[in-house]
């Protein structure tokens, strides 16, 4: 299989001196295509820093993170805009909707905002995979908890992208709200092929992952 997200020897260092806080301290991970991983650490451990830099949202202190084959480490800010919005979709806890926009746009607002048109037919198959039919014209503030962080994932999967990072996206939620959306959420990146990462600390969604990466003090254990 192809690796698809690498790091090496990836540090994130925060102050100096006495205050140095190492976030992510020599870490080398390789992720494959079409995995589905997940990352577990307590609160603190550094996983959501690796998230950002995995996807392009941060700049590492040394070391190289490697996107499809690319080592975006040293890319200029519009240079990582363009890899986030083409190669990376991404699933935060907050669900990051436009109150003002119905389901649907919101879906294939990134696309708007990259110049592209939305592919429809599949848009409208990503909607019916996540259940979402019948909300197609609903605004944010009318959707359920669950129903929203559903849209958080179309919207991250609506642009094709090879690789779909998740940082905690359960945690708003109650458990079997929350263990659906990471089933949803499993079942359409097996669907259409894509790389699955999330980032969580609870060990039943860890469960079913392929795989998962261990961080403690901003260290792989794992």
């Amino acid at each position: 299989m192809n690796v698809i997200l690498e790091t090496k020897d990836l540090c994130k260092h925060y102050g100096a001196g006495e205050s140095l806080v190492k976030a992510i301290d020599h870490a080398d991970i390789s992720i494959f295509q079409h995995e589905f991983v997940a990352i577990v650490g307590k609160s603190g451990s550094g996983k959501s820093t690796l998230l950002h830099l995995l996807g392009g949202l941060d700049y590492p202190t040394s070391g190289e993170v490697f996107v499809d084959g690319e080592n975006i480490a040293a890319y200029s800010e519009n240079s990582l805009a363009v890899i986030r919005r083409r190669k990376i979709g991404f699933v935060f806890q907050a669900f990051n909707l436009v109150p003002s926009l119905n389901v649907w746009e919101n879906i294939v607002l990134p696309l708007g905002l990259d110049g592209r048109r939305p592919d429809t037919a599949f848009v409208k198959d990503i909607i019916s995979t996540l259940g979402l039919n019948s909300k197609v014209k609903s605004l944010p503030n009318t959707l359920s908890g669950g129903q929203q962080q559903r849209v958080a994932n179309a919207r991250a999967l609506a642009a094709k992208p090879a690789i779909i990072l998740a940082d905690e996206p359960t945690g708003n939620l109650d458990t079997k709200t929350g263990d659906e959306v990471i089933a949803l959420l499993k079942t359409s990146a097996k669907k259409y092929g894509q790389t699955l990462v999330v980032i969580t600390h609870n060990e039943d969604i860890a469960q079913m992952a392929d795989r998962t990466i261990i961080i403690e003090d901003g260290k792989v254990v794992k």
